[in-house]
């Protein structure tokens, strides 16, 4: 299959411009990932990719989901498939869980608490993923 790299090009600008402006930061190497995840508090980790699935429900859930009570202190993502040694080494910190984009990973004090997989976010509605999404800040993050 053909895919114009132009085409592509502009995928990839948009699924980064939108995570970014939703708030959470970027991180393209393994030294930006340890340093982010080695942070004391919660860090959700949106693991962003340029499927149907990432632009129609995950990027939208976590544009929304952060407008709650209780929030991650850190918001971060990592790229599958374009930035892929920051996403290996996020990936490391993810242990008991295959890897999967796109996906959430909840983190506290640099440790994985729980994560929302590619398969509790394809075929589910974005207000489905909020509200996994929620249900893990209510549980490790504290009242903003």
């Amino acid at each position: 299959m053909y895919m114009d790299f132009n085409i592509m090009n502009d995928v990839v600008t948009q699924a980064r411009d939108e995570i970014r402006q939703a708030g959470y930061t970027e991180l393209t190497s393994p030294e930006q990932v340890d340093e982010a995840f080695n942070q004391q508090g919660t860090t959700l980790v949106m693991i962003n990719s340029v499927c149907g699935c990432a632009g129609g429900i995950a990027r939208p859930a976590a544009s929304h989901a952060i407008h709650y009570d209780k929030r991650p202190d850190q918001l971060v993502t990592v790229f599958a498939g374009q930035d892929r040694e920051a996403t290996e080494r996020a990936r490391e910190f993810f242990e008991g869980y295959p890897p999967s984009s796109p996906s959430f990973a909840l983190l506290k004090d640099g440790k994985i608490k729980t994560m929302v997989e590619r398969h509790d976010i394809e075929g589910f509605e974005p207000m489905e993923v909020i509200e996994k999404l929620q249900h893990g800040f209510e549980e490790y993050c504290e009242e903003l």
